[in-house]
């Protein structure tokens, strides 16, 4: 399906590479643009990063308290492998001690990668997902489910969200 978000995904990868290869013809960016320009390539390539690797996630089965791909993900364990597969940092157990790691952000400022928030026990920041972009995020849903995309803009999610939050890369912290 053209422009899809499989698409676009893979897309963001493929440019986020060309960033990091050096152009022939390119000049380097000036002295004053280095830096700005150093952290519009850590930030591609940590979200086409996260999002590839969590979408080689996709059908996983649900497993309450499941912390590996091969018995079974719940939520936080799927937040906890992408994070410890990706930048090899480790965080806490649940859904609500993440909800305390990285900086609080705005919806207006989510970039793929950011983890966003539910509340869908009854309290707060109950469930955890990895939000890919365009509104979109990746998370184990439940018991009897898989690994999959959701769309925050479903009146489900939009009534159980509790808040996002950025975890910095290592060494860009």
């Amino acid at each position: 399906m053209p422009g899809s978000l499989v698409q676009r995904l893979i897309c963001a990868g493929a440019c986020a590479l060309s960033l990091c290869l050096p152009a022939a013809a390119a000049e380097p960016p000036a002295p004053e643009q280095g830096a700005a320009f150093t952290k519009l390539q850590d930030l591609t390539s940590r979200a086409s990063e996260m999002a590839l690797r969590a979408m080689g996630l996709i059908g996983i089965r649900y497993k309450y308290g499941g912390t590996a791909p091969e018995n079974g993900l719940d939520c936080s364990g799927l937040v906890r492998y992408l994070f410890k597969e990706v930048w090899g940092k480790e965080l806490p157990r649940t859904s609500e001690e993440i909800s305390r790691v990285g900086e609080k952000i705005d919806t207006h400022e989510l970039q793929p990668g950011d983890l966003v928030f539910y509340n869908t026990l009854r309290r707060g920041f109950s469930h955890v997902g990895v939000y890919l972009g365009d509104n979109k995020f990746i998370h184990a849903p439940s018991a009897g489910g898989q690994v999959r995309i959701e769309s925050m803009d479903l009146s489900y999610w939009k009534n159980r969200f509790n808040g996002a939050r950025r975890i910095a890369a290592p060494g860009t912290e």
